[in-house]
């Protein structure tokens, strides 16, 4: 069964930090395209962050750039995102995602259609 799970999330104060992780299991993500997105309660979801199966291309959202950062480890099936400076604004349940092939940051960011694989989120709060 393919699944993704993520982890790591939880209450933090502004400008703390949290890694979140995402586990595959079922299936091997190094030809995938791995996207993180956020819906905020009362928002419409957002794309954060989308990183290639070589995981040398990254792209983000411009309300996290310099702030967030993706990584993958291929061999461990799992993708992470270091989330540093933190702000009430990034509170948010997170959802990772994966699909197929390799596709620009744009695309993966605007166009949540196109994956084909999701966790069941995880929630970041931060809050003082």
């Amino acid at each position: 069964q393919l699944q993704l799970v993520e982890s790591g999330g939880g209450l933090v104060q502004p400008g703390g930090s949290l890694r979140l992780s995402c586990a595959a299991s079922g299936f091997s993500i190094d030809y995938y395209t791995i996207g993180w997105f956020r819906q905020a309660p009362g928002k419409d979801p957002e794309g954060v962050s989308c990183i290639l199966g070589d995981g040398e291309s990254t792209d983000y959202a411009d309300s996290v750039k310099g702030r967030f950062t993706a990584s993958r480890d291929n061999a461990k099936k799992t993708v992470y995102l270091q989330m540093n400076g933190l702000k009430p604004a990034d509170t948010a349940v997170y959802y990772c995602a994966a699909v197929a092939g390799y596709y620009s940051g744009y695309d993966c960011l605007t166009d949540s259609s196109l994956m084909d694989y999701w966790g069941k989120g995880v929630l970041v709060t931060v809050s003082s």
